[in-house]
Order: C-alpha cells, then sequence, then structure tokens
C-alpha cells in the first residue's frame, strides 16, 4: 500500500539521509572538477585587427595627404568596402589555407571600417600566428583585386596566457548542483519502494490500524 507522501515527510526523510546527500554531492563535484581540469582540452582565443581605406593608390604606393589621416567624408565609404573586405577574406583561398587547423571568424566592427580576425583552437601560439598571419595576408589579398584603396594593421595577436574553455568553476558548480539533485531524489526514491515498518506511524498510515501497543526489543536495548 503506497504511503502518503507530505513535505513534512520529504524533509524528514532529506535529514535522515543528510550524511549521504552531503557525501554524493562533494563527489560529483570533485569529479565535475576533474573532468574540466583533465578530460577536456583547453581552448584559447586571439585576435588582430586591421583598418581598411577607400583611398590611396596601394599599385604606386601613393597615400592620402597629411600623415594618413581619414577626412570623415571617407569614413562611409571605407565602412561599406570594409565590409566588402569580409566577404572577400572569408572566400579568398590564400586566406583560408593560413587557418592550419584553427576555427576563425572575420567580422567588421558595427558602422566602422575595422575589420577583426578572431582565432580559436588549442594552441595558444598557434592562434596568435595564424591571427597575425591573417592580418599581414589581408593587404596582399586586398591588392590584387582592388586598384584603389589599402589595408593597415592596427592591432598584433597577442599569444592568451589563459584559456577562455573550459570554465572550471562554472564545471565543479553544475557537478555539485546534479550531484544534489540525484542524492535527493534517490534519497526519496528509496524511502518509499521500502515497504519496511520503522515506526508504529508506519502502521496506522498504511492499513490505517492505530497501534495500542508494541513489544519491546530487549536484545537491542541490552
Amino acid at each position: 500500500m503506497a504511503r502518503n507522501v507530505t513535505v513534512q515527510k520529504i524533509i524528514s526523510i532529506l535529514l535522515h539521509r543528510v550524511k549521504f546527500i552531503i557525501l554524493a554531492t562533494v563527489v560529483m563535484g570533485l569529479l565535475f572538477f576533474m573532468y574540466s581540469k583533465f578530460i577536456i582540452t583547453p581552448r584559447y582565443s586571439t585576435s588582430s585587427m586591421v583598418y581598411v581605406q577607400n583611398y590611396g593608390n596601394t599599385k604606386n604606393g601613393s597615400i592620402n595627404e597629411q600623415n594618413d589621416k581619414m577626412y570623415s567624408s571617407d569614413i562611409s565609404a571605407s565602412s561599406s568596402l570594409a565590409s566588402i573586405c569580409v566577404t572577400l577574406f572569408k572566400n579568398s583561398d590564400e586566406m583560408t589555407s593560413l587557418y592550419d587547423g584553427c576555427y576563425v571568424n572575420v567580422t567588421v566592427e558595427e558602422d566602422t571600417f575595422f575589420i577583426k580576425f578572431s582565432v580559436d583552437g588549442t594552441d595558444p601560439q598557434k592562434c596568435a600566428n595564424v591571427a597575425n598571419q591573417l592580418a599581414d595576408k589581408a593587404d596582399d589579398v586586398f591588392k590584387e583585386r582592388f586598384m584603389y584603396g589599402r589595408v593597415g594593421s592596427i592591432r598584433q595577436a597577442q599569444v592568451p596566457s589563459v584559456p577562455y574553455s573550459p570554465s572550471n568553476l562554472k564545471n565543479t558548480f553544475i557537478g555539485i548542483v546534479i550531484g544534489l539533485l540525484a542524492s535527493c531524489i534517490i534519497s526519496i526514491l528509496l524511502e518509499l519502494i521500502d515497504s519496511t515498518i520503522k515506526a508504529d506511524d508506519d502502521i496506522q498510515e498504511m492499513y490505517g490500524i492505530p497501534v495500542f501497543a508494541e513489544i519491546p526489543d530487549f536484545e537491542n536495548q541490552g
């Protein structure tokens, strides 16, 4: 016969098995931490940045006057040219051949003429090398397709010192939550499927029969 399950009963069950719950939670947290620390391959990310100008004769090496400064009237045109260059760089065989097994994302900063090469991989040094090679190659690819304008470097990629993934703290917290929930559910299920009678209240609850007396266990009581 099924037992009635109340909030008070559930709390009592959890308190009764609190040692098991704490142990399971700690063990699961440690397992997730060890998996995150020693099993998951760390991933690193870095980026380089270039700018695109819509003026300057790159074929002859002639650049805009006044120390290469950009006029406000050129910003909109350079921004449009940068968007076109993103498509060019993503589909250029010369650029894609430099990826070297890394994940590369080429984007233009919104409403600007700045292009960013974001590189993601498992080797931090390789990621930096790929990002810098792409920035250097961008000007050559640009000159092959356009007679006017140029590409210049703004920022070189640095070798990342720490991985961005995995997050050991986050994974440990996930393990703790899973361990806590799993141990609580297991404790409740074990209690529900346990048909043994542990107290006189169990008889009254299961069969509706009041208990008037009980026989003491003299052996266990000494």
